[in-house]
């Protein structure tokens, strides 16, 4: 990859394949699939914030799951972290989520373990193995999301607020150079959105870009950032004060 690019797509169309990855030869996933984006190109850089908008259905989820593997590329040319996704082989996708952050809006969190073993199992699953090393890193991640009172709370302990901090701090344990959010503010109250908000602006400061999908526009208009609009199969970049504007 190029300079300082963590995401280049080009000439890309996305479908929804009811196989595994990799199974069949894409001529047939793409004859047999259903075109849900077409001629996508996008590069993001480290440290850029990135907005994804759009009604349901319109393909932001599509697109963050091409990127972190859970959909299959077909066609077109994609690189995410150093990744060929194109090239990419089954056994080649945990390798790449080891290089990303997600943020589901499910939290998707171990629901009979506290904070700390939340993220300190998928520190051993990933990989690390010296014990000093993994406590210094969560204690690093629970800090940069002000959960480092919370280490020893079970998850139905926290509020929406703080489940969603820790999801965005097991995210960070490997120090990636993208995060990939969707929906993350969704079953969030305004003021508890807001503080994510704050959360990503400083994580996208400190280099690591962050491609979120939402549909709260009222966010974008006070945190403004490059936006992605979906539409019709479609993605443009557009400017949310004027197309609010002409609502």
């Amino acid at each position: 990859m190029n300079d300082n690019r963590v995401i280049r797509l080009k000439g890309v169309s996305i479908y929804h394949a009811d196989d595994p990855f990799g199974s069949y030869p894409p001529e047939r996933l793409v004859r047999d699939g259903e075109l849900i984006l077409s001629d996508i190109d996008l590069e993001v850089h480290e440290g850029e914030f990135v907005y994804l908008i759009g009604r349901v259905g319109s393909g932001k989820s599509s697109l963050l799951k091409t990127l972190y593997a859970e959909l299959q590329l077909l066609q077109g040319e994609g690189e995410v972290v150093g990744f060929d996704l194109r090239c990419l082989r089954r056994k080649d996708i945990p390798y790449l989520r080891r290089r990303i952050g997600i943020v589901f809006q499910d939290y998707q969190l171990l629901t009979d373990r506290n904070v700390f073993l939340n993220l300190y199992d998928v520190m051993r699953a990933t990989g690390w193995k010296e014990e000093a090393a993994i406590r210094k890193r969560i204690d690093e991640v629970l800090q940069l999301v002000q959960l480092e009172n919370k280490s020893y709370k079970m998850p139905f302990e926290l509020s929406g607020g703080e489940q969603q901090r820790l999801v965005i701090a097991r995210a960070l344990l490997n120090s990636p150079k993208l995060l990939l959010a969707d929906e993350p503010t969704g079953n969030l109250d305004p003021v508890t959105a807001d503080g994510i908000l704050e959360l990503f602006r400083e994580i996208a400061a400190l280099g690591c870009a962050v491609v979120m999908s939402t549909h709260n526009t009222a966010l974008i208009e006070e945190y403004p950032a490059r936006t992605l609009l979906f539409a019709r199969g479609r993605m443009q970049e557009v400017n949310v004060g004027e197309l609010l504007a002409n609502l």
